[in-house]
């Protein structure tokens, strides 16, 4: 939660200050291209195939024999890195053709683009590396510290922004330097894991062995993992490359309308994932099956629990919340307009999102990475063919109806773009389901079931609340006009507190069993780890 919030606090400086325009455009195209590198070779790839096999050797190996596989692993990594590091800076111009082909070569806004992914590429280097010293950590049971982490970026470009309001500093190279801050933000993201590495008795060091048995096979897991745990990256990839065909300000509306259907998403479906795999990992070494079953089980329900309230909020409350978070300085009413639509339709797919992460991770625990590469390849085409026919029925429209062009290629092309993420996350969930269920057997679907009907129950009560407030802020706004963005603000939070205690309260009476242990650890943080129910 403090990283995620101090990650929009980065994303509402940098909004007022380059608002959504070609320099902001450029950016966030970059960083894209960046950030895709990292979760194909490091955090997520690089945790699903690292976190079992690290898991099998402190259960079942001398601490040296661990503490040689790891130098041996950071080594390896390291070197691969550095190359991939270098290759990115070197073709910047290519991947960017490849990627942003709506922007033209040659043109200001696609050289522009071609210097940030340079800048920003080391930024996959260290935060890579970080993602090494991530899975030795979780593999411990250890997650403040890497959840927090992420927020070194934040901090590194709020800083920048405000040296640049500071400064009064404007101008196309303001954005250049923001790029360099993507860079030391991930270097400091790095550094600050390594005191709690030595804290576990470990140690960095450079051991070069490619015959390392553990080397191998994790070599053997992160290829196929890498598709598989970086779907709905190389979904938003594809959406992004996509958007460059848009009006101006869509691959940034697009990026904030994704940013903040991430809050839920981080915290819920990310964050029991990154629990739960470690768990279910050790569960899988020792044959208990249904331990394993158990523990998936459980972090389904409590992910239905949480994240169907969090989705119907973002669809009720889409517009006031990308107000009061972005519609500062240079971000307008229309670039408010324009992520409101994609907001929305990213939130329909927030549960396929979240399931997939953890089911996924049910099979990485078992080794498993055939299943999820295979379901995944797919459903990434299926993203690939709807963004496809999205651009094609709006080029067709824009023409037979010019008077359409601006909605077509702003809100209505955003909204399509992000709703064929949606429909290939819940497609990619329901598969891995099926298959995690002929693999170890009944997962507990009646259980799932029972929860998802509670919650509608309780969304459905939530729903009206907000709606409620809402209706009244028309009103408000007559009588306090001069005041409109205190009020919004101040109803914002009233409609999110209130519908949240009301579904708690829908919740309570309903007797909802993931009731009493989120509630435990939400009064009683300080308790422990929530035990997995019966």
């Amino acid at each position: 939660m403090l990283s995620r919030l101090l990650g929009y606090g980065r994303d509402t400086m940098v909004a007022a200050f380059f608002g959504a325009g070609p320099a902001a455009d450029a950016f966030y195209t970059a960083f894209r291209i960046s950030n895709l590198f990292r979760r194909l070779l490091g955090e997520g790839a690089l945790s699903a195939s690292f976190v079992p096999v690290f898991s099998e050797y402190t259960q079942k190996q001398s601490h040296e024999e661990t503490q040689r596989f790891l130098n041996t692993m950071f080594t390896t990594l390291l070197a691969i890195l550095s190359v991939i590091t270098l290759l990115g800076i070197v073709f910047a111009p290519q991947i960017t053709r490849v990627i942003a082909r709506g922007f033209e070569p040659g043109s200001e806004r696609f050289a522009l683009t071609v210097t940030l992914t340079r800048y920003m590429f080391p930024f996959m280097l260290f935060i890579s590396l970080a993602a090494l010293i991530t899975g030795v950590l979780n593999a411990f049971h250890s997650f403040f510290l890497p959840a927090l982490a992420p927020a070194c970026l934040s901090l590194a470009e709020m800083l920048y922004i405000g040296f640049l309001w500071i400064a009064h500093v404007k101008g196309q190279n303001a954005v250049v330097g923001l790029a360099i801050s993507v860079t030391v933000g991930g270097f400091s993201q790095f550094f600050v894991h390594i005191p709690a590495l030595f804290q576990r008795d470990y140690t960095l060091g450079l051991r070069w062995d490619l015959h390392h048995e553990g080397v191998k096979r994790v070599g053997r897991l992160i290829l196929p993992a890498t598709v598989g745990v970086a779907a709905d990256q190389l979904n938003a990839f594809v959406d992004t490359m996509m958007a460059t065909f848009l009006s101006v300000g869509s691959v940034t509306a697009l990026y904030y309308s994704n940013r903040v259907m991430q809050l839920p998403l981080a915290l819920f479906g990310i964050a029991l994932s990154q629990v739960a795999l470690p768990t279910m990992a050790a569960s899988a070494a020792r044959g208990a099956t249904r331990e394993v079953k158990d523990t998936l089980n459980f972090a389904l329900r409590l992910t239905l629990f949480m994240i169907l309230p969090a989705t119907t909020g973002l669809i009720i409350l889409a517009r006031p919340i990308v107000q009061a978070l972005f519609e500062y300085g240079r971000f307008s009413a229309e670039a408010t307009s324009v992520t409101t639509w994609g907001l929305a339709a990213f939130s329909i797919g927030l549960f396929g999102y979240a399931a997939v992460k953890i089911l996924a991770a049910a099979f990485y625990a078992y080794q498993d990475t055939t299943g999820p590469v295979i379901v995944a390849s797919i459903c990434i085409g299926i993203n690939c063919a709807i963004d496809v026919t999205v651009l094609l029925i709006r080029k067709k429209l824009s023409v037979l109806h010019p008077e359409w062009a601006d909605f077509l290629n702003g809100r209505l092309g955003v909204a399509a773009l992000a709703m064929s993420t949606s429909i290939s996350s819940c497609i990619n969930a329901g598969w891995l389901f099926i298959l995690l269920r002929r693999k170890i057997g009944l997962l507990g679907g009646r259980r799932m079931l029972r929860t998802t009907l509670k919650s509608l129950f309780g969304c459905a009560a939530m729903g009206l609340f907000s709606w409620g407030v809402l209706q009244l802020h028309l009103s408000a706004l007559e009588s306090f006009a001069a005041h409109v963005r205190v009020i919004r603000a101040g109803e914002l939070l009233i409609a999110i507190a209130g519908g949240a205690g009301m579904y708690m309260l829908v919740a309570k009476l309903l007797r909802m069993e993931e009731w009493e242990p989120f509630w435990s650890q939400l009064s009683s943080p300080n308790k422990g780890t929530v035990e997995v129910p019966d």
